[in-house]
């Protein structure tokens, strides 16, 4: 996975998921006038294509993600990269 690869039709990416501008948007910040303009062929800067990437993409709910949690992963990994590594596969296997 590359992050900030360039999304290069977030228009596609909306209408697969069946959500209008508003909603599609809404859920990585942007309003829908901003999101019109990607649309239309404005570039995405990078922070918001990787929004878009892990929202509707990858379908990762942001908000259910709190600071502690990444804290907590981020330990796991450093004290315990056997453990990480072997969680991380079975993450993958059942998603």
């Amino acid at each position: 996975m590359k992050l900030f690869k360039k999304i290069p039709n977030p228009r596609e990416i909306r209408q697969k998921l069946g959500l209008n501008q508003l909603e599609f948007w809404n859920k990585v910040g942007v309003t829908q006038s901003g999101g019109s303009r990607y649309e239309s062929g404005r570039e995405i800067p990078k922070a918001v294509r990787e929004l878009v990437r892990l929202v509707h993409i990858d379908r990762i709910d942001l908000t259910k993600i709190k600071r502690d949690d990444l804290i907590v992963a981020a330990m796991l990994k450093a004290q315990h990269p056997d453990l990480y590594k072997s969680l991380k596969k079975s993450a993958k296997l059942s998603a």
